[in-house]
């Protein structure tokens, strides 16, 4: 929980003072890979993640251990053999919208936008562009996305015994529901 705050301290100074600040200390996020031998699924709704409406700055951090799957021993090979949690105990993204003005912060409505950013897994960055749909009602602010990682884009090596089970290409769905930072 420490991590978490000093996180959101962070990005708080890094996204600057704004009276538009929005937090979610529960963001959901799923990865999916499919493949003939074996679906393979995990999910977390304890993501971490800030949204500055002024700046269209976003930013997300999520602890690699918090993901849960279905059987425990995927989970254990996850952590230990793919993703190294005890390593790389965090994946993050910090981007910002590319195109701002598609969102309508004051009038509720379903708006489409993208976001362009660093992803870090596995203690690897790359920037990635990714769509995001926000949906505003009743003052309620939703993010959602899904998007595609690449393995190989971050250094995660899949050892040739299990390589037909893990898809080349993990599906990743985020959907997080925002209130003002002073909550």
């Amino acid at each position: 929980m420490n991590k978490t705050l000093l996180f959101s301290v962070f990005i708080f100074t890094a996204l600057g003072a704004s009276a538009q600040r929005l937090i979610a200390k529960d963001a959901f996020i799923r990865f999916y890979s499919s493949t003939p031998m074996e679906d393979i699924e995990a999910t977390t709704n304890t993501a971490v993640s800030v949204l500055d409406k002024t700046s269209g700055e976003v930013a997300f951090q999520v602890s690699i251990k918090n993901f849960t799957f279905d059987r425990a021993l995927m989970q254990e090979h996850f952590n230990e053999n793919y993703l190294e949690s005890e390593k790389y105990p965090k994946a993050s993204f910090q981007g910002k919208l590319v195109n701002p003005s598609a969102v309508k912060w004051g009038k509720d409505g379903v708006y489409s936008a993208h976001l362009k950013g660093k992803m870090n897994i596995h203690g690897v960055e790359r920037e990635i562009t990714t769509p995001v749909t926000f949906t505003l009602k009743s003052g309620q602010i939703l993010l959602e996305s899904t998007f595609y990682v690449q393995c190989v884009d971050y250094n995660i090596e899949v050892p040739t015994l299990v390589v037909a089970k893990i898809a080349e290409k993990i599906q990743v769905s985020v959907k997080t529901k925002y209130v003002p930072a002073s909550k």
